[in-house]
């Protein structure tokens, strides 16, 4: 059976061929009637588009690319990125588009690349993971002119798309919880400070602080990179200072501190409670088990995507800024339950 195309779709429905197009994609601003009309003629005749031809004709290549900039180190070791490529990869699937992973390596790998994510027609759109402060490549692609979502906030956001969590609530609410169990010596080992991360977590450190009327002790604070063994060393030097708790920007931190703890002879949570930020597989498989900060990473992901689809479907302007809330997870490793 020969393969019916939209021109003879749009002739036997009596509409014309910019009509039957735009009722095959779902556009608005198509009467209702003729809406029925070409839906019909669709139901009776099996019409199915062809997707290469239809693409084309859209001057759509329906990929989505996911870039993860040079400056990104953990991507392999941090089960923060394999839950977020997760709700990415999902809400591709949903959407019938096909996700493609740029990971932008080296200055090398950026020369290479670049060229081919920005040329015309290639991808639709990229989801662009945020990195150090001092990385350009969120600027250079949204120089190019490709729709673009920032997974992060980045350093400049006016005129830029971004979804992120709100990481100075979440890491004040970490904080107070621990000040309000009546822990009075908080330390804090934060992510990298030059990344928008870190220093949000940071803030929202001190704002408890602030909040509690509590001193802050710059001898309590002290940057890890987000790896376990930075926050294992990071958790040796703060001894020293006799912390009665500590709170960590992510959950592979807390792990690294725990570890550091036990290996001096100290009990978490008497000794010590400790807090950390993610709610991810870590926090469940530590002894004893983590209170963190729960942050939604595959909703995250899959929110990444429905807004780059905003974007290709009504434009960049406004920027779409989007932030997402997080929850206290109370468990064992700050004191306020018993094991079990």
């Amino acid at each position: 059976m020969t393969q019916l195309t939209l021109k003879e779709i749009a002739r036997l429905a009596g509409v014309s061929r910019t009509t039957a197009s735009r009722v095959l994609n779902d556009q608005p601003h198509v009467r209702s009637e003729l809406r029925e009309r070409v839906l019909r003629v669709v139901a009776e005749t099996r019409y199915h588009p062809n997707p290469v031809a239809r693409s084309l004709a859209l001057q759509e290549s329906r990929m989505i690319g996911l870039v993860v900039p040079r400056s990104v180190h953990s991507f392999f070791s941090d089960p923060y990125f394999p839950r977020l490529t997760q709700g990415i990869a999902e809400a591709c699937n949903q959407y019938d588009y096909t996700l493609s992973l740029f990971l932008v390596q080296t200055p090398q790998d950026e020369a290479k690349v670049l060229p081919k994510i920005t040329s015309r027609g290639f991808l639709d759109g990229v989801i662009v993971q945020v990195g150090q402060r001092e990385d350009h490549l969120i600027a250079t692609l949204a120089d190019s002119g490709l729709p673009m979502v920032v997974a992060g906030r980045p350093e400049i956001t006016e005129g830029v798309s971004f979804i992120d969590v709100d990481n100075v609530e979440g890491a004040r609410n970490a904080v107070l919880h621990l000040l309000k169990l009546g822990r009075r010596r908080v330390a804090t080992i934060t992510g990298g400070l030059n990344t928008a991360v870190g220093l949000d977590r940071k803030v929202g450190y001190e704002h408890a602080h602030t909040a509690m009327g509590i001193a802050y002790d710059p001898a309590l604070v002290v940057e890890g990179d987000f790896t376990e063994n930075s926050a294992y060393q990071a958790m040796e030097h703060l001894l020293q200072y006799h912390p009665d708790a500590v709170f960590t920007a992510s959950d592979i931190m807390a792990v690294g501190a725990i570890h550091a703890i036990q290996h001096h002879g100290l009990n978490v949570p008497r000794d010590i409670a400790v807090v950390g930020y993610d709610d991810l597989p870590p926090a469940l498989m530590v002894t004893p088990t983590l209170t963190t900060i729960r942050q939604p990473v595959r909703r995250f992901g899959i929110q990444a995507v429905t807004a780059l689809l905003e974007l290709l479907k009504h434009g960049s302007q406004p920027p779409r800024q989007v932030i997402m809330g997080t929850e206290l997870v109370v468990r064992e490793s700050c004191g306020a339950i018993r094991a079990g």
